[in-house]
């Protein structure tokens, strides 16, 4: 699933080629990809002759904002957005297609169906829940600490709980643990503050490097990033810790496959 920094590439691709456009029609070919309207009718008459004012991010989402309207993108496990050529025919995969004015074809392809898109007034209702962005100002080192020692959790299953802290998925997770060197499945009560501002450090470290790099391409789902080339125990099994050449290991904790050194990342 992409992360915060794939999905930030893809807002970064995006916006040149999308603000100030109109949208001339909005087609579903999956209903079920619609969260919000219900219908794919709904959804038409909703978008069509709106102008693209901004495109953002939050989290893990594509936004679109729109004069009466907010558009949140999910790709979740398989989702991508690509442009087609005017009057190109959508392929197998693709759920929905947005007409621009200039003729091209933005459309949202999802192999695995699980991709959700919403067209809300007010985007709070999706957006509300979620935690801080781990880029921004209000994720401070001392947030940080005393939302960590408010909670006893597995410090793995934490970072990726959306509602605590937004835009984490397993790649920068583990990547991030490994710089901090703690230990994934120490328990959040137990940090210390100097090991808060490690990890707040090593949880913005991890994620501006993917940024630098559009991005880690690690499957056919999410292409053109190079993060994958400076992983330092994510999907290194086996292989030896750049930090002290021990053997990283994979262990599975909270159903997610985790990886990290046992001797920079002592329990």
């Amino acid at each position: 699933m992409p992360e915060l920094p794939e999905v930030e590439t893809i807002a970064r691709i995006l916006r040149p080629e999308l603000i100030g456009r109109r949208i001339v029609a909005a087609q579903v070919y999956w209903p079920r990809t619609l969260a919000a309207p219900a219908t794919p009718a709904e959804f038409g008459r909703a978008l069509s002759g709106e102008t693209i004012e901004s495109v953002s991010r939050r989290a893990k989402y594509l936004l679109l904002l729109f004069k009466r309207g907010n558009l949140l993108i999910h790709l979740r496990m398989s989702g991508d957005l690509r442009f087609l050529a005017a009057r190109e025919a959508p392929g197998k995969h693709d759920r929905l297609t947005l007409t621009l004015d200039n003729g091209r074809i933005l459309a949202f392809n999802d192999p695995r169906k699980f991709g959700r898109i919403w067209f809300l007034n007010d985007a709070a209702p999706v957006l509300g829940r979620l935690g801080p962005e781990p880029l921004e100002d209000n994720f401070s080192a001392e947030w940080l600490y005393a939302a960590l020692q408010a909670r006893h959790r597995q410090l793995k299953p934490l970072l990726l709980d959306q509602t605590f802290l937004a835009g984490l998925g397993n790649i920068y997770t583990d990547e991030a643990l490994h710089l901090a060197g703690l230990h994934p499945a120490r328990i959040s009560a137990t940090i210390s503050t100097q090991e808060a501002v490690r990890l707040h450090q090593a949880i913005r470290a991890a994620l501006t490097a993917g940024i630098d790099n559009n991005g880690a391409s690690i499957d056919w789902v999410y292409r053109g990033g190079s993060f994958q080339n400076h992983f330092r125990v994510y999907g290194r099994t086996g292989q030896p810790c750049p930090v002290c050449g021990a053997p990283i290991q994979r262990i599975v904790i909270g159903q997610r496959g985790t990886h990290f050194c046992p001797a920079c990342q002592l329990r």
